[in-house]
């Protein structure tokens, strides 16, 4: 497997909103004002979020990086390359993906729609298996390394033990939590679960799963499905994971989970930026 299809898309409202109570310098605020998220240098070498990612998929053997942006990408081309293939960062192939407005809508129509506009774009992708992840999140090389090795199942996901993730608990109980058959593929993932019912959904090991939105598909299976998911009545996107559910109860016992125990760094607010000081 060589692709990597980064989704580093949305407008970062959140952390727009609380860059003032953040630790950054006077500078490294008018630039974060201006850029999205993953561009913020973090970490002890002020590196953005961007650069350790990519860093990651490449040392799990990952050479070609598809990166979605917007039309007005000129921060991403000033930091990766100005050419739409094959700039080279960070050890890897990286290319752009743009994800265009539909006609009549005011905004972008989501994740589910960023992908197929990119496999639209790069149509090569349609025959391979990829991989989808945030561009907000890092992942680590060993997570990477879990949907790269050869298997049998074209699609995967993981899924991380929610016990292991080292958030306040009102934000991990936002988290999609992930109801895992006992053959270990994905029965439904459950957006937004009531705190009720959460405890319905421990695996055999007594633990909680849940989905940090990273992903492989393989391009031909799951492209219709991307076509074809519904704009969420309220959000108006396209959202991938009610992509993913279609596909899912289409083709049952498809999608392999593959379980993970580690913290993961999630840069949503600035509140988050001090944990990948610490960290990095």
């Amino acid at each position: 497997m060589k692709s990597l299809l980064i989704m580093a898309g949305g407008n970062s409202s959140r952390m727009k909103k609380s860059i003032e109570k953040s630790n950054l310098s006077k500078k490294e605020r008018e630039f974060a004002r201006k850029v999205h998220k993953s561009l913020i240098p973090i970490g002890k070498e002020k590196k953005p979020l961007l650069y350790y990612l990519i860093s990651n998929a490449v040392n799990a053997g990952i050479s070609d990086v598809y990166l979605i942006t917007g039309p007005e990408n000129k921060a991403f081309q000033k930091l990766v390359g100005k050419s739409i293939k094959n700039n080279y960062y960070a050890g890897a192939k990286v290319h752009f993906a743009i994800q265009f407005l539909k006609d009549g809508h005011e905004k972008p129509l989501g994740t589910a729609d960023a992908v197929e506009q990119t496999l639209d774009q790069y149509p090569e992708l349609i025959e391979t298996t990829f991989i989808v992840c945030n561009g907000d999140n890092l992942y680590s090389t060993g997570a990477f390394k879990q949907l790269t090795e050869k298997r049998e199942d074209p699609h995967a996901l993981i899924s991380y033990a929610r016990s292991a993730l080292k958030f306040k608990n009102n934000r991990i109980q936002k988290f999609a939590i992930m109801d895992i058959n006992d053959s270990g593929y994905l029965s439904q993932i459950i957006e937004k679960p009531n705190p009720k019912i959460i405890d319905n959904y421990r695996d055999s090991f007594g633990e909680i799963r849940v989905s940090m939105n990273i992903f492989s598909f393989y391009g031909k299976s799951i492209y219709p499905y991307l076509k074809k998911c519904p704009i969420h009545s309220q959000r108006k996107e396209k959202e991938l994971p009610e992509a993913l559910k279609f596909f899912n109860e289409s083709n049952p016992n498809q999608i392999k989970c593959f379980a993970r125990e580690e913290h993961i760094l999630d840069l949503t607010s600035a509140e988050d930026l001090n944990s990948f000081t610490e960290a990095l």
